[in-house]
């Protein structure tokens, strides 16, 4: 049976963060006018009891689960507790309290670093626990795929229909452009802006350049959430296998580095050198998500890279320069 979203009331965890502010944007076109929300001062996702409270407090339908501590390769290997514990208990508490609250339908957003360091590429959902993950974000990737296992062994044992997306390299408007705890594209806009500014000669970049990323505009991903939540569970199920309950979500479509750093350099329109700092981690050679699963499932990603970065740079020009 297909799902609607305006039939009941839908929570959205981290409503205040990149992903989930963009699924509030896309349900709130929609016409979605029961939205249940939280932040942090008034609800610790990592409390259980509090969890739990406020599933009782509030009548909620549908939960998307877009909650989580976020960072790049700095981050994930400088606070590896925080993140595994963190994303850990959020996940365990929000589906446990949607189960025990009678909520049928939840959507769990993870990411691509789930999967094997050197699996074949593009990445396939089959591919997850077939090897080691990539070491510098593995808590986190941990946290993750504990998640997709939740939501799967819940759907067996429970009957629910509990869902998971797996997210390439996201980035839009309401991203973290912190100098030192900020993903690729966010670090990039902020250095060059800054390098236009200052007039710099030069702008050195971690690593060698060389590694690929495939990367997907947050408001592409929130269409994707939307699409997926609405599908009818006959024609979701139709799509997953015993192995994995999950699908990928990306533009099918990857980028090197350099290349990602020398659009950055035209966007912010920085005329100087771009030197590579290569004692630094490039982390995984490449994570290029294949997407044929999604695209069965009859959604794509709309959003060019080019066309996203500078809505990207206006949007952090206005609002985090």
């Amino acid at each position: 049976m297909a799902l609607h979203l305006l039939d009941a009331p839908v929570y959205v965890a981290g409503h205040r963060g990149m992903v989930g502010s963009a699924v509030m944007r896309r349900l709130q076109a929609l016409g979605c006018r029961e939205l249940v929300t939280a932040t942090h001062a008034e609800l610790d996702l990592t409390d259980q009891a509090a969890v739990r409270a406020f599933f009782a407090r509030h009548r909620i339908g549908h939960v998307v689960l877009a909650a989580a501590r976020v960072g790049g390769i700095h981050a994930n290997a400088t606070y590896p507790a925080d993140f595994i514990y963190d994303n850990l208990m959020i996940t365990c508490n929000l589906v446990h309290a949607a189960h025990q609250a009678g909520v049928q339908r939840l959507l769990f957003l993870g990411s691509s670093c789930i999967y094997p360091r050197l699996a074949p590429q593009p990445l396939r959902e089959e591919a997850l626990l077939t090897s080691p993950l990539e070491a510098t974000n593995e808590p986190y990737a941990i946290a993750k795929i504990a998640g997709i296992k939740l939501c799967e062994s819940y759907n067996r044992q429970h009957g629910r229909d509990y869902r998971s997306l797996m997210p390439t390299n996201l980035y839009g408007p309401g991203d973290n452009f912190h100098p030192e705890n900020s993903h690729v594209i966010p670090a990039l806009l902020r250095r060059f802006h800054q390098a236009v500014q200052a007039r710099a000669p030069e702008v050195v970049i971690w690593g060698s350049g060389t590694p690929r990323r495939e990367f997907l505009h947050v408001d592409d991903l929130a269409a994707a959430c939307v699409h997926v939540m609405q599908l009818p569970h006959e024609a979701w199920a139709a799509h997953m296998q015993p192995q994995f309950g999950h699908v990928n979500v990306g533009t099918g479509e990857d980028c090197s580095i350099a290349e990602l750093a020398q659009s950055i350099a035209r966007i912010t329109g920085y005329a100087g050198r771009l030197a590579w700092d290569a004692g630094r981690p490039d982390g995984t050679p490449r994570k290029l998500l294949d997407v044929s699963r999604l695209a069965g499932l009859g959604w794509r990603a709309q959003i060019p890279l080019e066309d996203g970065l500078r809505e990207t740079y206006r949007w952090f020009t206005a609002h985090a320069a």
